[in-house]
């Protein structure tokens, strides 16, 4: 498999991106000294895109130290083989052409750039059709060169109809999707290969219960779950089918990680990473406390064949149909 996807001809990222939601100030305290540095040895590993937002704590200034310390150490033309996409998250209400170039200003300034590789906008209420406002404004500064491209993030299929008829040209959307959660593959998938959008995809290994740590344990209580990835995914197994039903699939994944010699973790993200119209999965990084750049880079290596999605589908076909539980990609948020 592929290492690097091309998003746009002068867009390429690697297809296992670094997460900052972990330093957002949700998942514990990251030390910004030590977070750099980690920035820098995920950078020499080949792990060179980042995925934040403007809502995402100090992540974007932390952006904007990694790309100094880099400069440094590597020169100028270094920063050309890093990539920074960073989201657009403002509170619903009139989005006027100055309040989109303020937020965007900022976020260059944090991140010590003069152009954004990819802006990802977010809404929180499609009840309030600003949201095309700010998608004017944003390809207004995308075309006088403030942002190279404009991606979504949680948007669903019917809302991507109505920018597309907009005549507002995104790149990307960022989503739910993993092994539990193939809602994308209802109507999000067929829309953004037939319109040449490519999906980001994150939850892929559910904050970390895709793993061999999980394998066999009993129901973890609420109160024992100290991310904020683990309350979010431990709802959606529960949702799902329940903790029993997610154990037969960890054991599941285990037969066949142990096929071709890799992890649980590696199982799920190739998983994702095989599906049509998907560039990317994002995997959080938590900077200074823990890292799997060695395990997450053997993913490449790793093809998956008829007989695994078989096992596979043959678990996930007991949960329930999380599309009409939750509705489509994006819907947890509205």
């Amino acid at each position: 498999m592929e290492k690097k996807k091309e998003l746009a001809s002068d867009l390429s990222i690697c297809r296992i991106l670094n997460g900052m939601w972990q330093v957002s100030g949700a998942h514990g305290y990251i030390d910004p000294k030590k977070a750099i540095e980690e920035m820098l040895e995920y950078h020499k590993s080949g792990f060179t895109t980042w995925d934040l937002a403007d809502i995402y704590g100090p992540a974007e200034s932390f952006v904007g130290k990694f790309r100094e310390s880099l400069e440094k150490l590597k020169g100028k033309a270094e920063l050309n083989n890093s990539q920074a996409l960073t989201k657009f998250v403002p509170n619903a209400g009139p989005m006027s052409k100055s309040t989109v170039e303020f937020y965007i200003n900022k976020s260059l300034e944090k991140m010590n750039t003069n152009c954004l590789d990819l802006i990802q906008f977010h809404w929180w209420d499609y009840n309030d059709p600003s949201y095309i406002d700010a998608l004017v404004h944003l390809s207004n500064l995308r075309d006088n060169g403030k942002i190279k491209h404009i991606g979504l993030t949680n948007f669903d299929t019917e809302r991507l109809e109505i920018i597309k008829e907009n005549g507002i040209k995104i790149i990307s959307n960022q989503i739910q999707y993993s092994i539990l959660d193939q809602r994308p593959e209802k109507l999000m998938v067929p829309f953004c290969q037939q319109n040449k959008i490519h999906l980001l995809s994150y939850g892929t290994l559910l904050g970390g219960f895709l793993s061999e740590k999980y394998l066999n344990s009993p129901e973890p209580l609420k109160g024992s779950l100290d991310t904020a990835s683990l309350r979010k995914y431990y709802n959606m197994i529960v949702r799902w089918g329940g903790w029993d039903l997610f154990q037969e699939l960890l054991n599941t994944l285990l037969e066949i990680s142990k096929k071709h010699g890799c992890s649980i973790a590696n199982v799920a993200s190739s998983f994702i990473l095989q599906k049509p119209a998907v560039a990317g999965v994002i995997i959080g990084a938590r900077l200074g406390i823990s890292e799997h750049r060695h395990d997450n880079s053997r993913v490449f290596d790793i093809k998956l064949n008829s007989e695994d999605y078989s096992m596979i589908n043959s678990v996930t076909k007991k949960s329930k149909d999380l599309f009409a539980v939750i509705g489509d990609c994006g819907n947890e948020y509205h």
